[in-house]
């Protein structure tokens, strides 16, 4: 396996996947069986590195954690 190259910090990695996906996208052929496929893997695609943004701009473990807290209390008022 090919160790990759850190010539470019993370986030400007992820944000240039998210955009070579659309890229490649674009030129697939769109029909009613692979348009949701497409529309699905540019989400995914684009995802990562939105998350790895929101990841880095938490400034503690408890800010990573307030979902999940939020959620369980969600879940225990209704």
């Amino acid at each position: 396996m090919t160790q990759l190259s850190n010539k470019y910090p993370l986030e400007e990695r992820t944000a240039k996947f998210g955009e070579d996906i659309i890229k490649f996208c674009r030129v697939l052929k769109v029909d009613t069986i692979s348009l949701p496929l497409i529309s699905q893997l540019v989400r995914s695609a684009t995802s990562i590195g939105a998350n790895y943004m929101e990841a880095n701009a938490a400034s503690s473990r408890n800010d990573l954690d307030m979902p999940k807290d939020y959620f369980n209390i969600k879940r225990e008022i209704v």
